[in-house]
């Protein structure tokens, strides 16, 4: 491990800073790799890591031993406290910075396997989010990036048997959450679905929609929830009467549906929780800023 003495050495202050400022940019993309995994995006890991270099800046290097290992606590502090606050506010999962994944509904030919990877990676992060802060920090430092609990547990303030339990009870919340599931019969749900909204049959739409259906709609204006399977039915049921090219996709790996107007406008974008043969919860973006920014597959044809 790399002490600050080793990469300072003697000179003047301005020849410390200028080999500080080396050794904290040869650390910058390991940096960087922790608080990406850790908050759900390269753009807020990078401000994590800049935030770093501000308290470095301010901190007596003599003081520091490891600076490796400084580096590394401090960037983990610093994703941890955004990581509570994000709790405090009771964020959704879905976060305005985070680009849904939309793929083709097919995973066959060439392209197939990476179109699924991304999708599954993008899933992970949704996983991650379940997670409490504290076991987010110990699952990602140790089991990605190898950091002994002993060293987790002094970030979290803990023994290191207890940052152990806390990585135990991520990973079994991580397996939990990405059981395989029959993606056949997920699509299957969603076509019945589009296929009763395309016919306006209010009955055939409650059959696939649950009783206590949750609809999070992300407009520009900002997110609107609706709850119950009668509203969402209503509102399939009038929107038979316009003309639509809807196409089934995949959305961070769920069953989606891509909906456009007849000049190929993307309108929404959905993405759909099937559970027991009933979709239990719709996610739909309206906002047209937010449907540019997404890499949506081609119309059919």
């Amino acid at each position: 491990m790399r002490r600050v003495d080793d990469v300072t050495g003697p000179g003047t202050d301005e020849a410390a800073r200028t080999a500080l400022a080396d050794a904290f940019e040869h650390d910058r993309g390991r940096l960087t790799a922790v608080a990406a995994r850790m908050l759900g995006s390269r753009a807020d890991g990078e401000d994590a890591v800049q935030e770093a270099w501000i308290r470095l800046a301010r901190q007596d290097a003599g003081s520091i031993d490891n600076l490796s290992g400084w580096l590394t606590t401090v960037v983990s502090r610093v994703c941890l406290d955004t990581l509570r606050a994000r709790k405090a506010k009771a964020e959704q999962a879905w976060d305005d910075a985070r680009e849904w994944v939309v793929t083709a509904d097919d995973e066959s030919g060439p392209e197939g396997s990476t179109l699924v990877a991304d999708s599954v990676g993008a899933a992970l992060l949704v996983v991650l989010d379940a997670l409490s802060p504290d076991e987010r920090l110990a699952f990602v430092l140790h089991d990605v990036f190898g950091v002994p609990f002993a060293e987790i547990g002094s970030m979290l303030d803990k023994s290191t048997d207890a940052a152990k339990m806390l990585a135990s009870r991520a990973r079994r919340k991580v397996r939990g959450q990405r059981e395989p599931v029959d993606r056949r019969r997920e699509r299957a749900v969603v076509d019945a679905f589009l296929d009763a909204a395309r016919a306006g049959n209010f009955e055939r739409l409650l059959e696939v929609l649950h009783p206590d259906l949750v609809w999070r709609i992300h407009t520009a204006r900002g997110e609107i929830v609706r709850h119950g399977a009668t509203v969402l039915a209503e509102h399939g049921r009038r929107g038979a009467r316009v003309r639509f090219d809807a196409r089934s996709v995949r959305v961070d790996g769920r069953p989606g549906v891509v909906v456009r107007r007849p000049g190929g406008t993307p309108l929404v974008v959905m993405a759909c929780t099937v559970v027991d043969g009933r979709i239990v919860e719709i996610e739909s973006v309206t906002d047209p800023a937010r449907l540019r920014a997404m890499h949506l597959p081609p119309r059919s044809a």
